[in-house]
């Protein structure tokens, strides 16, 4: 089984990516949260420091790209590569509804002749550049039967992976993912595939199995995996709890890298919160609904610490 890491705005950069490969193993591909090239300039600074091969050292990256605009897209992903990038991701899945009202992420499935033109584009540069491109995408905008000529359309391109997150737009990441339609894909994409959507638990990617007639060979995590760090080493099979230790290392990794580059304290416990937002489920933390509360509302490094030594040491 290959396991990747999703890429969550605002969350998994590289001072997330650095402190959880520093700490926990068995995630076999990170991607980075989406770049958004534009006429002007391929990437932002902020973008270009997070995929800086300086801050990624030992991590096996691949840069997401959100556009439709194949100009735009190629000139990012030539940046990418003379950076040493072999591989770039599409992301065709993307549920904002700013992102997709510009046509781009999800917004972009429905124009399926501009889609294609597009592909085509990209896909001339790839193979001329050697350059990988996998896609990221939903099952469709308005309708999940939209997937079907999508899947047609994918199948005209050589695309090294089609991770399908088996949901339309509108769904966002709410309800059971449709997973009948990953069957379909699994039956008739010409690309290795990869699932994507609702795993939060062993028991959840077990279900997978019946659903598919034999468990996925490749999954990406998102939320599931933020929520529960260890959750990649229990679905290979090297623990099955999740150790205080362990959690305790990627918290204070994670704080004290964002402390290292943003000021005031604010906008570091802004960073934290919503980490804690995912990490509260955990069992671990059963009974501190009451500190956690408390946590999210510190405004000081002092009341911070204060409240996360009394949750960890416990």
């Amino acid at each position: 089984m290959k396991i990747y890491f999703a890429p969550l705005e605002g969350i998994t950069g590289y001072i997330f990516r650095n402190a959880y490969s520093g700490i926990y193993g068995h995630v076999d591909k990170f991607f980075t949260p989406f770049i958004s090239p534009s006429e002007k300039a391929p990437m932002t600074s902020r973008e270009r420091r997070d995929v800086s091969p300086g801050n990624n050292t030992g991590i096996n990256l691949v840069p997401q790209i959100l556009s439709n605009s194949a100009d735009c897209f190629i000139k990012a992903a030539k940046e990418l590569q003379e950076m040493g990038y072999k591989e770039v991701n599409l992301n065709l899945g993307c549920p904002s509804g700013t992102v997709c009202a510009k046509g781009k992420g999800a917004g972009f499935l429905p124009e399926t002749l501009a889609l294609q033109r597009f592909l085509d584009d990209i896909y001339v540069w790839s193979e001329i550049e050697n350059m990988k491109i996998s896609v990221k995408t939903r099952l469709g905008y308005f309708n999940p039967d939209e997937f079907y000529d999508l899947m047609d359309i994918f199948n005209g391109f050589p695309l090294s992976e089609l991770i399908v997150h088996p949901r339309i737009r509108s769904d966002f990441y709410k309800g059971e993912p449709r997973k009948e339609y990953y069957v379909y894909a699994l039956e008739h994409s010409k690309c290795p595939l990869v699932y994507n959507g609702n795993i939060f638990t062993r028991k959840d990617y077990d279900k997978l199995s019946g659903a598919f007639g034999g468990s996925p060979d490749t999954i990406m995590l998102g939320r599931g995996l933020i929520a529960d760090p260890s959750l990649a080493d229990k679905l290979k099979g090297f623990t099955s709890e999740t150790d205080p230790g362990q959690f305790s290392k990627l918290h204070d990794a994670v704080y004290h890298g964002y402390q290292e580059v943003m000021s005031p304290d604010i906008n570091v416990l802004y960073k934290m919160r919503e980490l804690w937002s995912y990490w509260q489920t955990l069992s671990l933390f059963d009974g501190k609904e009451r500190d956690i509360k408390k946590l999210m509302k510190a405004k000081k490094y002092a009341e911070y610490e204060d409240i996360t030594y009394r949750i960890l040491q416990d």
